[in-house]
């Protein structure tokens, strides 16, 4: 894998796609062509977590593509095919998860974390656990969204921390289990809103707050906005690395 430069302290600063036809004013121009909204999304942030690989089997042609379309030091975080996550529930063998990979793996030094997003429904269990994780493909960065409790405990922690997967730090309005943990050399956040799900705006109080915390974990982070209603998830990702500044020189 080409790796991505690490330039001390970055944070990565973006949103959880960019393909909203409701940002179509409110972010990308008007007269702005559907085929130029990644390369202007670019202009503003380095960064970009990618969801549609949740949904549905992405072609490597489309994954070159977007890496033609991005800057040399732009990082794409890609979510983990639900094939294996919601409908197998991690019970699945090596060679359909390096079918989904390898093709993440298009994006060669862009490709900066591999997100697995877990289902509400499903519980820890740690034989089930240790056998994904043995399978996963250790080139690469990952981080892990559990919706359910059980995974709240030191033994899940302590995977983690032995294979270096980031435990997935996620604001949801309440909906799923909130916690702060550190178990990789990087930290991940994903923002989807704190007052309503995927749609209320951070204010600038609980932005601050947020940069308090970064500077106590005090590592490489990637945060993603999940708020694209009414463009809130562009307006906070960009407040945020404006307070950021200060303490990342090296932050676009």
């Amino acid at each position: 894998m080409e790796q991505a430069i690490q330039r001390g302290l970055d944070y990565h600063i973006g949103t959880s796609g960019w393909q909203y036809g409701h940002w179509k004013g409110i972010f990308y121009p008007e007269k702005l062509k559907y085929s130029e909204w990644l390369s202007y999304y670019c202009k503003h942030f380095s960064t970009v977590e990618i969801n549609v690989t949740f949904y549905r089997d992405v072609k490597p042609s489309t994954f070159q593509k977007w890496y033609n379309l991005t800057p040399e030091d732009f990082l794409f975080s890609v979510k983990l095919s639900r094939q294996i996550t919601h409908f197998k529930k991690l019970k699945i063998d090596k060679a359909t998860i390096d079918y989904f990979i390898n093709k993440y793996s298009t994006l060669k030094g862009k490709l900066g974390v591999i997100l697995i997003q877990l289902p509400p429904g499903l519980k820890f269990d740690k034989v089930v656990v240790d056998n994904f994780i043995s399978m996963l493909d250790k080139t690469y960065r990952y981080t892990v969204e559990a919706r359910n409790k059980t995974f709240i405990n030191d033994i899940f922690f302590e995977i983690l921390k032995l294979n270096n997967i980031a435990f997935c730090i996620a604001d949801s309005a309440g909906r799923f289990p909130y916690y702060e943990v550190i178990t990789a050399d990087f930290v991940y956040v994903r923002l989807h809103g704190s007052q309503r799900l995927y749609a209320s705006e951070y204010t600038d109080k609980e932005l601050s707050e947020w940069v308090q915390k970064l500077k106590i974990w005090n590592k490489p982070a990637y945060i993603y906005f999940d708020n694209d209603y009414m463009g809130y998830a562009v307006k906070n990702a960009l407040k945020l690395k404006e307070l950021l500044t200060d303490i990342s020189p090296s932050q676009k």
